[in-house]
């Protein structure tokens, strides 16, 4: 029986629950859940019955352990959602269930493609942008920088570096806004956006071609601020920081025709790394196809690079591997 991961997994449980009390579980994921459970749930083909009986089983045996059923307290539902899926992802949901509110004006940008979102707020002010930005997900919020001019990026990505907090007052008045295109109500009480940090996980989802100029832009600016950025961006190079289970399990998401193209740019660092986590026989191949391939374009290993690092990052938020920046805190 082949191994399936977690995505398959939960596709094969909503298959399973039928299509309306699936429906129901779908309506408390974010869009990028939907999405990739959705197009696990397509690709499923040919699942044995023994396939099912094992997710089945061991939904029905987590829930037996860690369900907190009669307990009734708005604690355990916040410290449960917390511990799943992190502060940032978990406080809207939190919002959503103990608070009632519905979908609120925000919210609807992160279900619309990026070209549409940037189209909405490209009039508004610099200010409103920015914190549109800072709520979306990175990727999402890179995509949707993407598609403004490099003068307008420049000055958000400035703006979503200095934001720290935003008064609940604000948010409200945005969402009402943004409601009056999208229908819904607000209850908006996090107003927490922004930050450096949130601004190295934006540059991180941009094309080289767009993050090299803005951050040159950045370091003629605030050269101080630029540095603090690049600290905290997850780059090609700090894959040599995975430990050598998650860069296995990486290994076997990416081709090896992406890898060697990859590896023609890459440190000795991050080239020993990869090389330590392969076979004998796999790393010998490896070699000779780095050794026989003839030069190649710098822009196509920042592809490759960019391609491996989305799955890096893909499998982070899954909690298949554990990354980080440079300097990041070491886990014991």
């Amino acid at each position: 029986m082949s191994k399936l991961n977690k995505v398959d997994k939960a596709a094969i449980l909503l298959l399973s629950l039928g299509e309306t009390d699936a429906a129901q579980v779908l309506r408390h994921l974010g869009p990028k859940e939907v999405q990739r459970v959705g197009v696990a749930m397509a690709g499923l083909t040919n699942v044995h019955r023994g396939q099912v009986e094992e997710v089945l089983s061991e939904f029905v045996t987590m829930v037996g352990e860690q369900t907190g059923l009669g307990s009734g307290t708005d604690g355990y539902i916040r410290k449960m959602l917390t511990q799943a899926l992190g502060e940032d992802k978990a406080g809207n949901l939190i919002d959503r269930i103990l608070l009632g509110g519905s979908t609120s004006g925000l919210d609807s940008l992160k279900w619309m493609e990026a070209r549409a979102v940037a189209d909405v707020i490209r009039y508004e002010h610099p200010q409103i942008q920015a914190i549109v930005v800072a709520y979306l997900d990175a990727d999402q919020a890179g995509e949707v920088l993407s598609h403004f001019s490099h003068k307008a990026r420049l000055d958000i990505i400035l703006r979503v570096s200095s934001l720290n907090t935003v008064q609940p007052a604000a948010l409200k008045e945005l969402n009402q806004i943004l409601e009056k295109q999208f229908s819904g109500t607000s209850n908006t009480s996090r107003a927490t956006l922004g930050g450096v940090k949130r601004a190295a996980d934006i540059m991180n989802y941009l094309d080289s071609a767009i993050e090299v100029p803005l951050m040159d832009s950045i370091r003629e600016v605030d050269e101080e601020l630029s540095e603090q950025i690049e600290d905290l961006m997850f780059v090609f190079d700090n894959l040599s920081d995975i430990d050598d289970r998650g860069i296995q399990a990486l290994l076997r998401e990416i081709s090896s025709d992406v890898l060697v193209l990859a590896l023609k740019g890459a440190d000795d660092a991050v080239q020993d790394k990869i090389f330590k986590n392969m076979s004998k026989r796999a790393g010998e191949l490896l070699r000779d196809d780095l050794e026989s391939q003839g030069p190649v374009r710098v822009s196509d290993v920042e592809t490759a690079q960019k391609e491996i690092l989305a799955i890096a990052r893909r499998m982070a938020e899954a909690g298949e591997i554990v990354i980080g920046p440079k300097g990041a805190e070491e886990m014991i």
